[in-house]
């Protein structure tokens, strides 16, 4: 965009998108503002809607390819690179701990008696396997009673190509299951680093249409890695 714009009207705009998140990005000095909105709320921290508005700038020429695209956040100040058809974030690392499960978790994700962390913004569910995280049937009206942004459901790949494979539940920002999600990686980043002892992984999103992300856990801070295409070109009136 030209110039800021209010809050109701980016989060009318992202409510008529109706998409997991959409991000609007605004010139600035040394970079960009970058905003993050839901269909019904603001978020402090977003990966894929990141490399969709770096997408956006280096294929449109706003950037070129060669160029760093610096984002002022919420979260802080977040940067992206173009390496081929990859593009990588340089995001914070969001580190969980173990705690005791509320009830509407277990409830609400229909399972019991798991490993259960909590990070900044997410609880995190460690099941034994690829199959019991693709089972998962929630419940959305139970893990909407749970406080927290999102819930992270996370277990070991049965594909050698990948490392650990996710979901993730949002109901409480408007979003029951987001089928990409690149900042829940800034908790998977370190869990599956102190489980695997390996600083670059590839995590698998199995949602109905699935994501890729690469990981790179560097103490404090998370490179991810995603692609992106464009499928719609269009003038917002």
């Amino acid at each position: 965009m030209p110039s800021p714009r209010s809050e109701d009207w980016m989060q009318a705009v992202a409510a008529e998108m109706n998409l997991a998140e959409t991000s609007f990005v605004v010139p600035r000095e040394e970079g960009y503002s970058l905003r993050w909105f839901t269909p019904t709320t603001e978020v402090e921290i977003c990966g894929h809607a990141t490399i969709a508005a770096s997408h956006a700038l280096w294929s449109t020429g706003v950037l070129q390819r060669d160029q760093e695209a610096v984002y002022h956040t919420l979260s802080g100040v977040l940067t992206a690179k173009c390496e081929g058809d990859w593009i990588y974030l340089d995001f914070p690392a969001l580190p969980a701990a173990a705690v005791e499960s509320p009830i509407h978790l277990m409830q609400g994700l229909g399972i019991s008696g798991k490993e259960v962390y909590r990070s900044l913004y997410d609880y995190l569910v460690v099941l034994n396997s690829e199959a019991q995280v693709a089972n998962i049937d929630p419940n959305i009206s139970l893990l909407s009673k749970v406080d927290c942004r999102g819930v992270i459901v996370t277990g070991p790949s049965s594909n050698p190509d990948f490392d650990f494979v996710s979901r993730f539940f949002a109901p409480n920002a408007g979003v029951p299951e987001d089928p990409a999600t690149g900042s829940s990686h800034c908790t998977l980043a370190p869990y599956w680093f102190g489980r695997l002892g390996k600083s670059r992984m590839i995590g698998h999103q199995i949602s109905t249409r699935g994501g890729v992300v690469r990981v790179r856990h560097l103490g404090d801070r998370v490179e991810l890695g995603g692609q992106a295409v464009t499928v719609i070109k269009g003038f917002l009136v």
